[in-house]
Order: structure tokens, then sequence, then C-alpha cells
């Protein structure tokens, strides 16, 4: 039995461009999006392994952010969780909103023995997913990056060798990063899938690549 399917946002040139293309070859458009929705259905057949980087300007932002991924994730099979330093303002909204809080107890992530730490905190959410992929936010980054760059810059490289199945996101302030070193700067951007940039309610994808000089001069 075949049921119909509405698609917001699909425009009239969208429409009418994709129509023209589904003449040329011969098949309908109900057919063009029949097969893209099962291609894209077999790719989500294996659980992703994201690692991103979110850079913000303030606590706005940021709490903007997570009330937007809250909705998207409710009532579905994401393991919803966070780590965070005692009072964060990211704590708040999310014990509120019922994510499960996988900071380790007493809190320590700095030091000598911060690389065990941080490893028991994603030990704990990993346990606490029951096999279930994923989505997590973890300050304690944010707060190892404000004391120690170079600190943070390790942590980071040590779980992108090792990642959890689901979403990953490493939260940064701007102010942080504009601090660092350049050359550490370019390292973290690359050690993650995409990077995405928060401001109020907007939010921006950042690209970043290695270009020759060349490509200067080009479109």
């Amino acid at each position: 039995m075949t049921k119909n399917i509405i698609v917001r946002g699909f425009d009239d040139d969208t429409h009418t461009h994709l129509g023209k293309k589904a003449d040329q070859m011969g098949v309908s458009i109900n057919s063009i999006i029949k097969d893209a929705v099962e291609q894209w259905l077999d790719k989500k057949i294996h659980v992703p392994h994201v690692h991103d980087l979110l850079i913000y300007s303030d606590e706005k932002s940021m709490n903007n952010f997570l009330k937007s991924l809250d909705k998207m994730t409710n009532n579905t099979e994401w393991f919803r969780s966070f780590a965070a330093p005692p009072k964060h303002h990211a704590e708040k909204v999310l014990s509120k909103l019922d994510w499960h809080n996988g900071t380790v107890k007493p809190y320590n992530p700095h030091g000598t023995n911060a690389s065990k730490y941080c490893g028991q905190v994603i030990q704990n959410i990993a346990k606490a997913s029951t096999k279930k992929p994923v989505c997590c936010v973890d300050f304690v980054i944010t707060d190892i990056a404000n004391n120690s760059f170079a600190h943070a810059m390790e942590l980071e490289k040590t779980y992108d060798e090792t990642r959890l199945p689901g979403l990953m996101f490493c939260p940064y302030k701007a102010s942080d990063l504009m601090n660092s070193d350049i050359t550490d700067m370019i390292k973290l951007f690359l050690m993650h899938d995409k990077i995405f940039v928060l401001k109020d309610d907007d939010i921006y994808k950042l690209h970043i690549s290695k270009e020759s000089i060349h490509k200067i001069f080009l479109n």
C-alpha cells in the first residue's frame, strides 16, 4: 500500500527543474524521490560516529542551540546526554529537559589525571546509553580549553580515534579560540567532521580546506 508524502519547502523552481530532469530520463518525479529516499535509508543502516565542533559566541546562543537540539531529538532513538562543570548554564537547561548527565563526581578534569577523568565520563555515557546511539554535548572540553587549549587538543585527538556511536558535539567559546595559536586552531578544525558557528538563533556551517596559492586567483 502506497502513501503520500508532503515535502515542505519544495518550491516551484525546484519542482520545475526536477520535472525537466525526470522528462529527460524518462521517469516520474515520484520515482526520483523514492530512489533518493531509499538510498538515504540504506546509508542510515550503520550508526554514524560523528564528531562535530561548535563555536558559540555566548551563553544565550548556546542555550538556543540546546533547546533546538532537544526538540529535534525528542521522542527519537537518540540517547541524549551531556557532561558539564557544576553549576554550568547548560546543566540547568539540559537537566530540566531530562537529558542524562554523564559528568563523573567529584569533578576533576584538570591536572595529571585529566585524561583518565575524561575517559571515565565517556565510559559513563556509553554504559548508560545501553548501546543506543548517543547525542552528546561535552562542556567538560570547554572548561579544559579555558584553562589549557593544548590539553584540550590532546583529549580531542584521543576521542577522535575512539568515537562513540552517534553524535558528539564539542563546544568552544569563540573567545577561547581567538586566544589560541592559529596552528592549533586549524588542527582542531581538521579533526572534526563539521564545524558550526552559533550566534543568537542562527547556525552557520564553516568550511575549511588546505589550498594552494594559485586558488586565490581562480573562481
